[in-house]
């Protein structure tokens, strides 16, 4: 008997310029403006991503409805990132819910664990994530989609819990 593999609930897709107004809306939204910058500066550089080969952009989708911004990103393509001594095949990513009444309903790590699983199969051998040390939200998010603390780094953001997550199978990482 076949087994179906059963839909995919979020729709990960490449940010537009039609979304940047939501963007903006969500950059400004208290519980995300906490933890990223100012808005203005932050659609520049998701802009600047969208033509780039280190990161990728992209729009989570919930039933066809954008509900947050997802990126990314292979820091052995971007001259003297700091997080290069990650063994080859590492990719970063960086997430945020923007709509309020979607945060503390499990979405955070139910995003995660489907977008790494999607990066695995395609190759990954690791994923990497650097939270604020004071982000617990968003720290224990990371926790349940299966992310392990590994040391606390500054980033030219600041201070960085620094977090991984290994391909199944991938036993000889760092």
């Amino acid at each position: 008997m076949l087994k179906t593999k059963p839909a995919s609930r979020y729709r990960f897709r490449d940010v537009c310029h039609e979304d940047f107004p939501l963007l903006a809306q969500w950059l400004s939204e208290p519980h995300v403006a906490r933890w990223w910058g100012e808005a203005s500066t932050e659609l520049g550089s998701i802009e600047e991503a969208m033509t780039s080969e280190e990161t990728r952009p992209m729009i989570v989708e919930l039933d066809g409805k954008p509900i947050g911004y997802l990126q990314s990103y292979d820091p052995h393509l971007e001259e003297g990132h700091p997080y290069q001594d990650q063994p080859k095949g590492t990719l970063g990513i960086d997430i945020s819910i923007g709509i309020p009444e979607l945060t503390d309903k499990g979405h955070g790590a139910a995003i995660i664990r489907q977008f790494t699983s999607e990066l695995f199969a395609d190759g990954a051998k690791r994923i990497v994530i650097d939270p604020d040390p004071e982000n617990l939200r968003a720290i224990r998010a990371y926790e349940k989609a299966g992310f392990r603390y590994v040391d606390t780094r500054t980033s030219i953001y600041g201070p960085a819990h620094f977090m991984a997550l290994d391909a199944p199978g991938e036993t000889d990482l760092p």
